[in-house]
């Protein structure tokens, strides 16, 4: 079985219906890994993965032609390439790749595809001079026995270990999908190759009639329809924030409207944020209280701001995170994320404890 080599993941299969688990290369041999040993000596039968096995030949000869045609019409490079379970890319050492590019690097692919282009594989001795013509990105240090070439006819010669199909025809199609800026000023090209293409297309079509369900339109309104979901949602975002904003400014009051006032404010709710705990406080902006403020789920995570006298609130930060279980600091201002909100009686009851101290020591 193939070991990994090339950009290509290793093949999978059984040996005496025993599965493999990993085929890997050491020097000149393939090695196995199987969930169980053999009998040493023994003659056995294996059975490769086909359809593992014939899907990486296909991305593979696939890679090698894009490479290839990149390289003959636009002089872009390939780095490297990743052959993925459902999407593979190539790294091309340019900048950026246009989609007139990208258009024409497709047609082109696809035309000798068509054409029933022949792949050839012949074996060199590694000090062939011959090798010296063929596009490679050097051998590694452990190789051993005659070196592979894989030639597509009229298109490309290139070094490589990897499986290959024996003519383009057998790719079907390649669909070039999109690029990404990738590192040191590459550019990484994302493609499908034979039986990947109509799975792609059978999960789009799925992915649309989805769609087309939940949005009650055709395909050709998606866009605009998720487009004005943005919109109205960032609409209503604003609004929830001002609505918060107002229910911290009444909380405040109606705590400031307390007489005799506190010294000491617990609050908590569930669907408030960082924001709308600060508004609180700066709404009673008295740091001679003691505030308490939780938000987050009733009896899970969430978190918590304990904001007064700084002494104060050296003492009891780290205890209540410690009670709601969680990690926070600060000095006039303590904050923490916490995980376990259902605790707050407990941390409550721990800070009432603490301020009927402090007031017998006064």
């Amino acid at each position: 079985m193939f070991p990994e080599g090339g950009g290509q993941p290793d093949d999978r299969g059984t040996v005496e219906g025993i599965p493999v688990l990993r085929v890997q290369r050491r020097g000149g041999d393939a090695v196995h890994y199987l969930e169980k040993p053999l009998e040493v000596g023994a003659i056995v039968t294996q059975q490769i993965d086909w359809d593992r096995r014939h899907d990486h030949m296909q991305q593979h000869s696939a890679q090698h032609l894009i490479t290839a045609v990149a390289d003959a019409m636009y002089g872009y490079a390939t780095n490297s390439w990743y052959l993925a379970e459902s999407i593979s890319y190539i790294e091309l050492d340019t900048t950026k790749v246009s989609t007139a590019e990208i258009n024409t690097i497709e047609e082109t692919v696809n035309q000798r595809i068509k054409d029933a282009t022949p792949v050839h594989i012949e074996e060199y001795d590694a000090t062939d001079p011959k090798l010296r013509e063929i596009r490679t990105r050097g051998l590694p240090d452990d190789v051993v026995g005659p070196v592979r070439v894989v030639t597509i006819e009229g298109v490309d010669a290139n070094m490589c270990c990897g499986t290959h199909v024996r003519n383009l025809a057998d790719l079907q199609a390649i669909k070039l999908l999109h690029t990404e800026k990738g590192k040191a000023n590459k550019t990484l090209l994302y493609f499908v190759a034979g039986a990947r293409v109509l799975r792609y297309l059978g999960e789009c079509v799925s992915r649309e009639r989805q769609f087309n369900i939940l949005l009650h339109s055709c395909s050709s309104d998606h866009l605009r329809l998720v487009e004005k979901i943005q919109k109205d949602l960032k609409s209503s975002l604003k609004s929830l924030r001002d609505a918060m904003k107002d229910l911290a400014v009444f909380e405040g009051q109606k705590f400031l409207a307390q007489d005799p006032r506190p010294q000491v404010y617990f609050h908590h709710r569930r669907d408030g944020d960082m924001d709308y705990l600060s508004a609180i406080i700066n709404e009673i902006n008295d740091e001679n209280v003691l505030k308490v403020l939780t938000v987050g789920e009733d009896k899970g995570p969430g978190s918590l701001v304990v904001h007064g006298p700084p002494s104060l609130v050296a003492e009891v930060g780290p205890r209540l995170c410690e009670i709601l279980e969680g990690r926070g600091g600060g000095k006039s201002r303590f904050t923490g994320k916490v995980t376990k909100l259902g605790k707050r009686g407990e941390a409550e009851k721990y800070i009432l404890g603490v301020m009927d101290n402090h007031k017998t020591e006064s």
